[in-house]
């Protein structure tokens, strides 16, 4: 019990000392400069917004300013349409037989833009050799055997697409295109495997119809005359076709 009343008459003394006033002087102190600091950022946060707003003032007014309505935009409907089916009409130079008139269907599926098949059905009445003509009453060949009928199957390729212009104001879809393929042809009786190959340009008066102009050959080996030989039967066409 000695000992706890010396300790609290020495904290009593030591409190009674000038050094305890310096104590409490620092603790107050302390707090004056927490209190200066804060309103040393309240002050710089207040002049930052001021030159804020005095940027955003100088700042100059729009000369224009744009008031532009959006206008509709209405994205066109393109039918795709990749089949062709129509009718041709032409001539045909049956070698040795000489040139008669040609009539046929086609029809075309196009696989890509630059590529299409292209069927081809055509008859046409062969005339008379020379032989026949000079030998008078020689007959090479009975009517029915003078029916020039073939079918073919060929592969185009669309090589310069573009534009016809028929005057100033209206333009044509328009396309020069090669041919190439096989199919047979019936004459004289028998039915000869047959190559043919070509080239036409198609035009587009409408993006349903198509006119073309062809011109292609028919090569095949016959021995009708009693030699084995390659003809060559040149055919030219302008037909018509609907696209699907």
């Amino acid at each position: 019990m000695e000992t706890g009343i010396r300790v609290l008459l020495l904290t009593a003394a030591l409190m009674a000392l000038p050094g305890c006033a310096s104590v409490r002087n620092w603790f107050h102190h302390r707090s004056e400069v927490r209190q200066a600091q804060a309103e040393a950022k309240e002050e710089a946060a207040q002049q930052d917004a001021q030159d804020a707003q005095q940027d955003a003032d100088a700042t100059p007014p729009r000369v224009v300013e744009p008031e532009v309505e959006r206008r509709k935009i209405k994205v066109p409907k393109i039918r795709s349409s990749n089949v062709e089916i129509g009718l041709q009409y032409g001539f045909i130079s049956i070698e040795d037989f000489g040139t008669q008139s040609t009539y046929g269907l086609n029809a075309a599926y196009h696989v890509t833009e630059d590529f299409f098949f292209l069927g081809e059905y055509g008859r046409a009445y062969a005339g008379r050799t020379s032989f026949e003509t000079l030998g008078g009453n020689i007959q090479l060949l009975t009517s029915a055997e003078r029916q020039f009928t073939y079918y073919d199957l060929s592969l185009g390729y669309n090589l310069l697409p573009g534009e016809a212009f028929i005057g100033r104001g209206i333009a044509l879809t328009s396309a020069f295109y090669f041919l190439g393929g096989i199919g047979a042809t019936k004459f004289a009786g028998d039915d000869r495997f047959t190559v043919n190959f070509g080239g036409g340009y198609r035009v587009l008066p409408a993006d349903w119809l198509a006119i073309h102009i062809q011109v292609q050959d028919h090569v095949f080996r016959t021995d009708l005359l009693g030699v084995s030989k390659l003809t060559n039967n040149m055919e030219a066409t302008i037909g018509t076709t609907v696209y699907f």
